[in-house]
């Protein structure tokens, strides 16, 4: 998933979405947008000890925190807001939110530990690829098969198909150590989730150490 390659499709909507929010500081969305994936991971660790169908509303609020988040940015170059301690401010909000809601969906008891463990340093190693590029002069970049976008839209898809699957359905799997298996271990699809993390966000930190490394003259 490449979902930055469609940010000017979407820039329409983006619009919109923000419209109703001009009169807000953007720094205040970003606090708002925090605050939805808090939430979100609260309610998710919940499910240990309630039930599966919190992962409904868990999904609702890492949608609504995403779409929030990308708002505040649209809102400060609507509203020519624009500031480097803005910006600053989301990068530590964001990389405070990612910790907190992996954290969050690994204590619901639908997923393996070491796999959100692995999943949590390889989030954490594409958005510093990223901004590490800013800091060597070469802009920030946002390229690769990991943008903070797809990690919330794999999230928000894998808790919902959770949830789904915890409901009667014919199609559901009686237990949720049972969904997938491979050699003999069970997953479930937030497992299925974290394990694309590890995989494209390991690729998408290494591409992009190689692509900042690569653009610094020898000299340097």
């Amino acid at each position: 998933m490449v979902l930055e390659n469609y940010r000017d499709r979407v820039a329409p909507y983006l619009e919109r979405l923000a419209r109703p929010w001009l009169g807000w500081r953007p720094d205040r969305l970003s606090w708002l947008a925090f605050g939805l994936m808090v939430l979100a991971a609260a309610v998710a660790a919940l499910v240990r000890i309630t039930s599966p169908l919190l992962f409904l509303p868990v999904c609702a609020l890492i949608l609504l925190g995403g779409t929030f988040d990308v708002i505040d940015g649209e809102v400060a170059r609507r509203t020519s807001r624009v500031t480097v301690r803005g910006d600053f401010l989301d990068h530590v909000l964001d990389r405070y939110a990612d910790i907190v809601l992996v954290l969050g969906i690994a204590v619901s008891g639908y997923a393996n530990p070491i796999l959100a463990l692995l999943a949590l340093a390889s989030l954490l190693l594409t958005s510093y690829m990223g901004t590490q590029a800013q800091a060597v002069g070469q802009g920030r970049l946002y390229a690769g098969l990991l943008s903070r976008v797809d990690r919330l839209v794999v999230l928000a898809v894998a808790v919902f198909l959770e949830f789904d699957w915890s409901l009667p359905w014919p199609w559901a799997p009686s237990a949720p150590w049972s969904r997938f298996h491979a050699f003999g271990v069970g997953f479930t699809v937030i497992d299925v989730a974290f394990l694309y993390f590890v995989i494209a966000g390991q690729w998408t930190a290494v591409a992009r150490a190689l692509r900042v490394y690569r653009s610094i003259p020898r000299s340097s």
